[in-house]
């Protein structure tokens, strides 16, 4: 009954960052409602006014945190720089090699990030299994990104400079990202309260992107438009999105929550279709094909019938239960 207790708490984390990973795959296509307003003042309107609406919603559960947050003042610090410096990398990246590539690179490659941190700093092992949807998450995003930068090229859309500065800024992205997660996931772990821990870490990160949205963000109060899209944007996919997300954090250690987010490259890349006008190659089908694999491979029941919990052990750790999942 334990192990089918932890499949579904695994199961309900899993749940929590796709549905925060489909709001976020919306993030792009609003941006382009508002083409008048600079890519550092969407990133700050987004995360800043986020973060601190995370921060006031949680306020009195890190009030009670307090004394264990500054206990781990060093991580909560290193999360809040994260979440100020992501948000900057990933819309620049986006404005520079268009959204489908920005989001693919960006999320894409944060799970390999994840999991240099989760093996570096705590010493964990991660499954065979992960490293098969991993693998898998990654031969997708690479076919989209391929895919969309030799579309933008060949239809002079943008220039083969911008793309790989987009392209190295959303490298920026996903390692911040990771980071961010990963500091979050330590806080919640450590036995601080989801909300306080994602208050706390993205409070203090919106605080940080202030003097940039009071820098940048005058365009955004020039038009209806624009002032619509950083209100969606700071409400639903940073304020709604991470509080799913940090539900998520309390259920699946850093490195799976970076790996089930390949759904928003995915999402962003259809909605770009759809929305956008942007035409995608047969290469990107078949990579949004392979991140809806690697999804599946993540979250598919194991045989005990419980929803694969993609467990991560110290090298020569025995667990107090056998492991439900494949190794």
């Amino acid at each position: 009954m334990k192990g089918a207790g932890r499949g579904r708490s695994a199961g309900t984390g899993a749940l929590c960052v796709l549905a925060a990973s489909v709001l976020w795959g919306t993030t792009g296509t609003a941006a382009t409602f508002a083409p008048d307003v600079g890519p550092l003042a969407i990133g700050a309107v987004a995360m800043g006014l986020g973060g601190l609406l995370q921060a006031l919603a949680a306020a009195r559960r890190t009030v009670r945190a307090a004394p264990r947050l500054r206990a781990h003042r060093g991580t909560v610090l290193l999360g809040a720089v994260s979440v100020a410096v992501y948000p900057l990398a990933f819309y620049s990246s986006m404005r520079l090699a268009g959204v489908a590539v920005g989001t693919v690179v960006s999320i894409g490659t944060a799970p390999v990030a994840s999991a240099v941190i989760e093996r570096v700093v705590d010493r964990r092992r991660l499954t065979r299994r992960w490293t098969l949807a991993a693998c898998l998450g990654l031969l997708g995003t690479a076919l989209l990104c391929v895919a969309e930068a030799a579309h933008a090229s060949g239809a002079g859309g943008r220039s083969v400079a911008g793309t790989l500065v987009g392209t190295g800024l959303g490298l920026v992205a996903a390692a911040t990202y990771a980071l961010y997660s990963w500091a979050a996931h330590r806080l919640i772990t450590g036995g601080i309260p989801s909300r306080a821990a994602m208050g706390a870490v993205f409070g203090l990160g919106g605080l940080l992107l202030l003097p940039v949205l009071v820098a940048t963000g005058a365009p955004l109060l020039d038009s209806w438009s624009g002032a619509a899209v950083g209100a969606y944007m700071a409400l639903v996919p940073m304020f709604a999105g991470y509080v799913l997300f940090g539900w998520g954090l309390a259920h699946v250690p850093a490195s799976t929550a970076t790996t089930l987010s390949l759904l928003e490259p995915a999402v962003a890349a259809v909605l770009a279709v759809l929305v956008v006008g942007e035409r995608l190659p047969v290469a990107g089908w078949t990579g949004i094909v392979l991140v809806v694999m690697c999804l599946a491979v993540l979250t598919v029941p194991t045989r005990a019938g419980a929803v694969v919990r993609e467990e991560v052990t110290r090298p020569g750790h025995v667990p107090a239960r056998a492991p439900t999942t494949g190794s």
